[in-house]
């Protein structure tokens, strides 16, 4: 939990400096493009344990 909330704060700090410099978002600002990358979050952890599972059933 300690790290999810250092990675809010490391976000939020990194937003409030874009913000104030006035620069874009390096994260898409709609619903749908963080859908996205929650989506490439989920397939890239359902990749691994397909593979940890694979392996084990391969031994």
């Amino acid at each position: 939990m300690k790290l999810v909330f250092m990675a809010l704060l490391t976000g939020a700090i990194t937003g409030s400096i874009f913000s104030y410099l006035k620069l874009p978002l390096p994260a898409p600002p709609t619903l749908a493009g963080i859908a996205g990358i929650i989506g490439l979050f989920l397939g890239f952890k359902g990749t691994e344990y397909l593979i940890q599972i694979l392996t084990k059933i391969a031994k």
